[in-house]
C-alpha cells in the first residue's frame, strides 16, 4: 500500500477508519498511523524529526542500524513521544538523554564484567 505508492502522489492515504502518514528517507520507510481527526502535517514532521535525531544518533542512519539497534531507536522514539503525545521536541535534549543512557550502560557492562 505504501511502498507501492508513486513518489508524485502525497504522504497521506485514508485506511478503514484511520490516516497513513509516511515518508520515505533512502530506502527506509517510515509509516504511522493515526485517527482521522489528527493532524497529518504535524505527524510528518515528527516523522522528519525522528529522522534526524536518528541521523544523529548513528551518523547517517540505514537499515542494519535499525535492524540490529532497534532498542536503541525504539528508546530515542520513547524519549519524544509518549502515549501519542509529544514529550520532548529539542533534539539535543534528546540526544544528551540517549548519551546518558548509554554511558550508564557501558557504565553497568564493564562493572558486571570486573566481577
Amino acid at each position: 500500500m505504501v511502498i507501492g505508492r508513486s513518489s508524485k502522489l502525497t504522504h497521506f492515504l485514508e485506511w478503514r477508519d484511520y490516516k497513513i502518514v509516511f515518508k520515505r528517507y533512502a530506502s527506509l520507510y517510515f509509516v504511522a498511523c493515526i485517527e482521522k481527526e489528527d493532524n497529518e502535517l504535524i505527524v510528518l514532521d515528527i516523522i522528519h524529526h525522528f529522522v534526524e535525531v536518528l541521523d544523529r544518533y548513528f551518523g547517517n542512519v540505514c537499515e542494519l542500524d535499525l535492524i540490529f539497534n532497534f532498542h536503541q531507536a525504539y528508546f530515542i522514539l520513547e524519549e519524544m513521544i509518549v502515549g501519542g503525545h509529544i514529550i520532548e521536541s529539542s533534539k539535543k535534549q534528546v540526544l544528551k538523554m540517549i548519551a546518558n543512557n548509554d554511558s550508564m550502560m557501558d557504565a553497568n557492562f564493564f562493572k558486571d564484567e570486573s566481577q
